[in-house]
C-alpha cells in the first residue's frame, strides 16, 4: 500500500496526498517528528519529508518524483496529459518548477528564518533570494494569464506542485501571494481533494 511520511502540515507532503485524493488512490500517512528520529533516518537517511513507499520495494524521497510516479503507475489520469498531448510539456515544466525553482529557492530562506542567529538572518544572499523568488512567482502569474489553470483548461500536476510551493511562501515565510495568483490558488485549493489532503496528516 502507498505510505507517505510527512511532517505535520508539511506542504510537500500535501502535494502527494493531493495527487492520491484526486486519483482516488488509497494511502496511509505516517507523521515524522522534527528532528527525525533514528528509526526514520534508517528508512530515509536524508531525513527529509515527504518519503513514499509502495509495494515492490518502491522508496522515493522527492515530492515531484512521487507525483509523477503515482500518475504513471496508477494512471492514466487527467492530472498528467498523454505523451502526444501538446500540453504535456507545460505540465512537466511547471510541475518541476514548483520544486526545482520555487521550493529549492525557499529552502535557504526558511533555514535563515528559523535557524540563523538573529544578526545573520538578513544577509545579502537572503535579500537576493527573496527578489529571485518574487520574480519566479511572477513568471507563474504570467503563465497562468487569464486561464483557469496553469497549463490551460485542465487542472493538472502543475497546479498541485506550484500552489503547494506557494503555501510555503505564505505559511512558512509569511509572504503574500500576489493578487494575480490569489484567485487561482483559492479556486484550486477549494477542490474537495485538496481539503481532504490538507487534513490527511491527522488521520
Amino acid at each position: 500500500m502507498i505510505t507517505i511520511h510527512n511532517f505535520p502540515r508539511g506542504a510537500r507532503g500535501v502535494r502527494v496526498f493531493w495527487v492520491c485524493e484526486e486519483m482516488g488512490l488509497p494511502y496511509r500517512t505516517e507523521a515524522v517528528s522534527f528532528p527525525p528520529g533514528e528509526t526514520y533516518l534508517a528508512l530515509n537517511p536524508m531525513g527529509t519529508v515527504p518519503f513514499l513507499t509502495d509495494a515492490g520495494g518502491v522508496a522515493i524521497n522527492e515530492s515531484v518524483a512521487m507525483m509523477l510516479y503515482l500518475a504513471e503507475r496508477y494512471g492514466p489520469t487527467p492530472l498528467l496529459p498523454a505523451r502526444d498531448d501538446p500540453k504535456l510539456a507545460k505540465v512537466l515544466q511547471f510541475t518541476f518548477y514548483g520544486e526545482g525553482t520555487l521550493g529549492a529557492g525557499m529552502n535557504p530562506l526558511m533555514m535563515a528564518k528559523f535557524g540563523a542567529p538573529a544578526g545573520e538572518k538578513d544577509l545579502w544572499m537572503t535579500r537576493a533570494l527573496y527578489g529571485r523568488m518574487e520574480t519566479a512567482i511572477g513568471i507563474v502569474a504570467k503563465a497562468l494569464g487569464d486561464g483557469p489553470f496553469i497549463a490551460g483548461e485542465s487542472f493538472t500536476l502543475a497546479d498541485i506542485s506550484v500552489s503547494t510551493a506557494l503555501d510555503m511562501w505564505k505559511g512558512a515565510l509569511g509572504k503574500e501571494v500576489p493578487p494575480a495568483l490569489a484567485a487561482w490558488r483559492e479556486r484550486v485549493q477549494g477542490r474537495p481533494a485538496y481539503q481532504r489532503a490538507a487534513a490527511a496528516q491527522q488521520r
